[in-house]
C-alpha cells in the first residue's frame, strides 16, 4: 500500500508536544487529598514471614494494608498459557501473605498524607522474616514452572546419518528494562456509581481493565481504566502489575483516591526483568553442510512466581529454534524453573533475541568445524519459498532471507585482522520474528468541521502512533495529516483492543484503522447518493458518521540479517564496535523515518545487552543493581555508527502489507556482535555481557 503520505519519512507530529513539555504522564496527575502509597518490600530472596507489626502512631499514615487485610477481595493475578505446554497456575499474589519469594517483592502497602511519610512510616513497619535457601540457579532448581516439548520429523535418524554433529551451549543474563518513567498507578472510588477509575503507566488500558477485573472480582463495566502518556516501557509495563492491584483494591476498601509512583530503585528490584535463559543447541548436517536436524535443550529463570506473560518469552524461543532456515525435524524442550529473583516476562524481544542468539551463534560454530564461511553455510540452508511451515508448526508468510544476508554482507565490509594492540572480527546474526495475531480495534468518525477522529485499540508508548496512523487515515480518506486526530488509552472512549506489543501495532492496528477509514468511506458516498460533497458538507448533512472495524490476523514474520565489525584491545580487553548494519524486512514500511528510528533504538538495546547490561545477584539472592550504579546502560558515546536497510516483502495477511519493525534491532544485534567476538577470539566463544575483565581473560586463553 503506498499514496500520498504512506511511504514518506515524515517527522513524528506527537514530538512538538512532547519537547514543549505538554505531556501528561502518571506523576503529573496530582489529584487533591490523595493518599501516596510506599510498598514495605521483602529485604530477602527466600523467607517465611511469622507476623507483620505495624506500630501506633504513625505521624501522617492513613492505613497499612497486608495480604490479610485483602483476603476474600482480591485474587491472584492470572497467568497465561500456551498451546501445548504445561503452566503452572500459581500466579503472583497482590501482597505476600506466609512466604516472600524474591528480594523486593512487595508485603505491606503504606498510605499516607504524603510520599515522604508514606516512605517513613514503610521503614518503621516490623516484618517477622524467617530466612530460607535461595535457589538462585534455573538448571538446579527442582521446581518446574513452565514445560513444552514437541519432536517434529524423524530426529534420531537425522544425527544417526549425519556427517557432522555440532554442539554448543549458550546463556543469556538477565535484564532490567529500565524505561524513562517508572511504572505507576493512581485509583479512585465511587461508591454510588459503583465505578472504579484506575490511571495507569502502561502499554495499553484494555489488557489492565482484563487484570483488575479477575483479581478483583468485578465487572469490566464497573472498572474505567485511563491510560496517560507514557514514558517507555519495552514491555515492562504490558502485563497488570501486583502494584497497580494494590492501589485499586486500596482505594475501594479506603474510599479515598490513591496513588502510587515508582521510584528507580523499586523499578530496579522490583519490576519484571527479561531474558535469562540458557540453552543446549545440537545441529546435525550432511557431507555438503546441510542442517538435516535440531535438537535444543532450553532452561528459563523464571523468577519466584509467573506474572501473567512470564511464560510466553520462554515460548516464543522455542517455537522460533530453526530460524531462517530449512530444518526438516526438530527436537525442542523448554523448562521454566522457579528461583528466588523476581519474576521475568516479555522485554524489548520476548524470546526472539534468544532463539536467535543460541541459533545464529550455533550455525557459526557449525562453519568453523566444517571449515566453511560463516555466510556460505547460511545460504546453503535459507528458506526460500513461502509459505513455509516450520518443523514447530509456525507458518512464515513471506520474506526474502537471502536480500536480507546479501544486503548485510554488502554493507558491512568485512574485516578479520589482529596486531599487538587489537584483534578486530567480523560477525553476523540472522532472525526471524513472530509478529501481529489475535484482533485489534479502530473506530472513525467524522466531525462537524469535516476533520477525521480516529480512535484506536491499540496504544502508544514511543512508537508513533499518532503519525503512522494518521499517515494511513488521512490517505485512505483523501485528506491533509493534519486533519486527522488519533485518540487512545481510555478504556470507555477507545473500542476494546488487544494493545501494543510484539511488533504488532501497524500490521493489526494499522490495518484496523485502515479499514474503518474505508467503511467510514461507504457511509460518507452513501449519505452523498452521488452528489459531490465536502467532507464538512456530509457533516451537516448527516451529523455523526461513523464506522468502526475490528482486523483478525495470523501471525506474520519478520526478519534480518545484522552485521558487525568489532575490536578487542588486547591490553585491556576493551570492546568497540565499529559498525553495525541492520537488514529488515517488516514488510511494507508506512513510515520509513519511524521504522529507522525503531531499528536504532532496538540496537542500542541490544548493543547495551552485549556490552555492559546484565542483572547480577549476590549469593544469597540480592540485587547488586538498586540504582544506575549497579547497572550500567549504553551512552550515545558508545553507540556505533549503524547503517540500516529495508526488504520490503509483503505480507499477504493484511491490507498494508506490513508486518514489524519495533523489535529487529534487539533480535539481529546480539547475534551479530557475539559471533564479530567469537571471529576476533579466533573461535573461541563467550556469552554477553562482554565486559573488559571476560574479554582480557578470553584473550589469554585464546593466545594460549
Amino acid at each position: 500500500m503506498t499514496g500520498r503520505l504512506v511511504g514518506r519519512p515524515l517527522r513524528r507530529r506527537e514530538d512538538e508536544r512532547i519537547l514543549r513539555g505538554r505531556t501528561r504522564y502518571l506523576d503529573d496527575i496530582d489529584p487533591p487529598g490523595a493518599a501516596h502509597v510506599a510498598f514495605v518490600r521483602s529485604p530477602f530472596a527466600h523467607a517465611r514471614i511469622n507476623g507483620i507489626e505495624v506500630p501506633d502512631g504513625l505521624e501522617g499514615v492513613f492505613a497499612v494494608i497486608t495480604a490479610a487485610d485483602l483476603e476474600g477481595r482480591v485474587r491472584d493475578l492470572p497467568v497465561q498459557g500456551f498451546e501445548g505446554g504445561e503452566v503452572s497456575a500459581e500466579g503472583h499474589p497482590v501482597l505476600a501473605g506466609e512466604e516472600v519469594r524474591y528480594a523486593g517483592q512487595p508485603v505491606a502497602a503504606v498510605l499516607a498524607e504524603s510520599r515522604a511519610a508514606a516512605e517513613d512510616a514503610a521503614e518503621r513497619v516490623d516484618v517477622d522474616y524467617e530466612p530460607l535457601e535461595p535457589v538462585l540457579d534455573a538448571r538446579g532448581s527442582e521446581v518446574d514452572m513452565t514445560r513444552w516439548h514437541k519432536v517434529s520429523g524423524n530426529v534420531e535418524a537425522a544425527f544417526e546419518s549425519a556427517e557432522h554433529v555440532v554442539r554448543a551451549g549458550h546463556a543469556l543474563p538477565r535484564l532490567a528494562p529500565v524505561p524513562m518513567e517508572p511504572r505507576g498507578a493512581i485509583a479512585s472510588y465511587d461508591e454510588p456509581d459503583d465505578m472504579l477509575t484506575v490511571w495507569v503507566s502502561a502499554q495499553d488500558s484494555h489488557r489492565q481493565l482484563a487484570g483488575l477485573a479477575q483479581v478483583l472480582g468485578r465487572t469490566e463495566d464497573s472498572i474505567h481504566v485511563i491510560v496517560p502518556d507514557v514514558g517507555g516501557a519495552f514491555g515492562s509495563k504490558g502485563a497488570p502489575a501486583p502494584e497497580t492491584m494494590l492501589i485499586a483494591a486500596a482505594a475501594m476498601t479506603t474510599g479515598r483516591t490513591v496513588k502510587w509512583a515508582e521510584d528507580r530503585e523499586e523499578n530496579f528490584v522490583a519490576s519484571y526483568q527479561g531474558r535469562g535463559v540458557e540453552a543446549e543447541v545440537e545441529l546435525a548436517l550432511d557431507g555438503d553442510a546441510t542442517m538435516l536436524a535440531l535438537r535444543a535443550r532450553i532452561w528459563a529463570d523464571l523468577g519466584g512466581y509467573l506474572m501473567p506473560t512470564t511464560a510466553i518469552p520462554g515460548h516464543t524461543t522455542a517455537m522460533l529454534m530453526c530460524g531462517v532456515y530449512d530444518i526438516r525435524a526438530a527436537d525442542v524442550e523448554l523448562v521454566g524453573r522457579r528461583t528466588n529473583k523476581v519474576p521475568t516476562g516479555p522485554y524489548r524481544g520476548a524470546g526472539r533475541p534468544e532463539a536467535a542468539y543460541f541459533l545464529e551463534c550455533t550455525v557459526d560454530v557449525a562453519a568453523r568445524e566444517l571449515g566453511i564461511d560463516p555466510l556460505e553455510i547460511r545460504r546453503r540452508n535459507l528458506i526460500r519459498e513461502f509459505p513455509y511451515e516450520t518443523a514447530l508448526g509456525w507458518t512464515y508468510d513471506s520474506g526474502d532471507y537471502a536480500r536480507c544476508l546479501d544486503t548485510a554482507e554488502e554493507l558491512v565490509k568485512r574485516e578479520r585482522h589482529s596486531d599487538e594492540v587489537r584483534v578486530v572480527g567480523t560477525g553476523f546474526g540472522m532472525y526471524v520474528e513472530r509478529a501481529g495475531g489475535m484482533f485489534e480495534t479502530a473506530e472513525a468518525e467524522l466531525l462537524p468541521n469535516g476533520k477525521l477522529l480516529v480512535r484506536s485499540g491499540s496504544s502508544p508508548h514511543g512508537q508513533g502512533h499518532d503519525t503512522t496512523f494518521a499517515q494511513l487515515a488521512a490517505d485512505r480518506l483523501g485528506v491533509e495529516l493534519e486533519d486527522v486526530e488519533l485518540r487512545f488509552g481510555d478504556s470507555k472512549e477507545v473500542p476494546r483492543g488487544v494493545g501494543t506489543f510484539a511488533s504488532r501495532s501497524v500490521a493489526m492496528g494499522g490495518s484496523a484503522v485502515v479499514q474503518a477509514v474505508d467503511a467510514l468511506k461507504e457511509k460518507c458516498a452513501a449519505v452523498a447518493a452521488g452528489r459531490s460533497m465536502s467532507l464538512r458538507e456530509l457533516a451537516a448533512a448527516e451529523p455523526g458518521i461513523r464506522a468502526s472495524a475490528r482486523f483478525s490476523s495470523e501471525l506474520v514474520f519478520s526478519s534480518g540479517a545484522y552485521g558487525a565489525v568489532i575490536e578487542i584491545e588486547r591490553a585491556t580487553g576493551r570492546l568497540r564496535v565499529l559498525r553495525l548494519v541492520a537488514v529488515d524486512d517488516a514488510g511494507t514500511i508506512v513510515n520509513p523515518l519511524l521504522a529507522e528510528g525503531q531499528v536504532i533504538g532496538g540496537s542500542a538495546q541490544g548493543l547495551g545487552q552485549c556490552l555492559v547490561e546484565e542483572a547480577v545477584y549476590d549469593e544469597e539472592g540480592n540485587p547488586t543493581f538498586a540504582s544506575f550504579a549497579g547497572y550500567s546502560l549504553l551512552t550515545a558515546a558508545e553507540m556505533p555508527p549503524v547503517v540500516t536497510a529495508f526488504v520490503e516483502s509483503p505480507s499477504p495477511l493484511n491490507p498494508l502489507g506490513a508486518k514489524g519493525i519495533g523489535e529487529g534491532g534487539a533480535i539481529g544485534t546480539p547475534a551479530a556482535v557475539a559471533n564479530a567476538v567469537s571471529d576476533a577470539l579466533g573461535g573461541l566463544r563467550i556469552d554477553p555481557p562482554f565486559t573488559d575483565a571476560k574479554l582480557w581473560r578470553a584473550l589469554r586463553e585464546a593466545d594460549s
